[in-house]
């Protein structure tokens, strides 16, 4: 299935309506989550990293270790939750529920590649949206770093500003941004495929959904872990 969904997505005809309408979905049911898992992860690590900068005289600092946290590590982190725990588990449900009442079957009887109708507007609107909420989780911890520095922790607002860029560039945002990409397309990829082959009814939808869950927290995180060890080997 993963082979055929990277194959139609270069194939016409698009989706493109039901592409807009799936982005519109993920975007409405991960944006409030992500936000509000993104300010106490911010909050948590700045606040540790600033006691230890604090207790070696390194406070004006607190801006370049806000950055890569933010950066590096917060960003798809939070995305993986997110995406995992409420973008992948709708999909899932979505197309289980299609499957048991033979839509699908139905949608093969009449012609239609439910790949190409379905899957891949899917997958390429997580994968987007995932881009999106990648760029919200980095900016909303910078701007809580900030924040939590300067007003509770007395850091200098030009210092934690001037320090943003010193371990943090364009590098580092370009591997965030594919963290996130790869992120969404593998969210994707497992919530429909777990959707189009559900069986059971709908106990089947219930078992496949809490399997989304589990494999999606599994594949991100082992996701995670190699890309950022590449990125920081081909760094050095």
């Amino acid at each position: 299935m993963c082979l055929d969904t990277i194959i139609q997505i270069f194939r016409p005809p698009w989706a493109w309506r039901e592409f807009l309408l799936q982005c519109w979905f993920v975007a409405r049911v991960s944006m409030m989550p992500t936000v509000l898992l993104a300010i106490p992860f911010t909050v948590l690590t700045t606040f540790t990293l600033n006691i230890l900068l604090v207790e070696i005289g390194a406070a004006d600092f607190s801006g370049s270790g806000a950055a890569l946290g933010a950066v590096t590590q917060i960003g798809p982190v939070v995305t993986v939750l997110v995406i995992a725990g409420a973008a992948a588990t709708a999909m899932c449900a979505d197309l289980g529920a299609r499957t048991i009442r033979e839509e699908i079957d139905a949608l093969r009887v009449l012609g239609i590649d439910p790949i190409q109708a379905l899957v891949v507007p899917r997958v390429l609107a997580a994968t987007l949206v995932s881009l999106m909420l990648a760029s919200t989780v980095t900016m909303t911890g910078i701007v809580g770093g900030f924040f939590f520095s300067v007003f509770l922790q007395n850091v200098t607002p030009g210092a934690f500003a001037a320090g943003l860029t010193l371990l943090v560039g364009m590098p580092e945002v370009i591997v965030c941004l594919l963290k996130a990409a790869i992120f969404g397309m593998t969210a994707g990829l497992i919530a429909c495929y777990k959707g189009i082959t559900v069986g059971g009814g709908p106990a089947g939808v219930g078992n496949a959904v809490n399997e989304t869950v589990v494999f999606t927290f599994l594949a991100l995180f082992v996701i995670n872990v190699i890309a950022t060890a590449v990125a920081v080997k081909a760094g050095a």
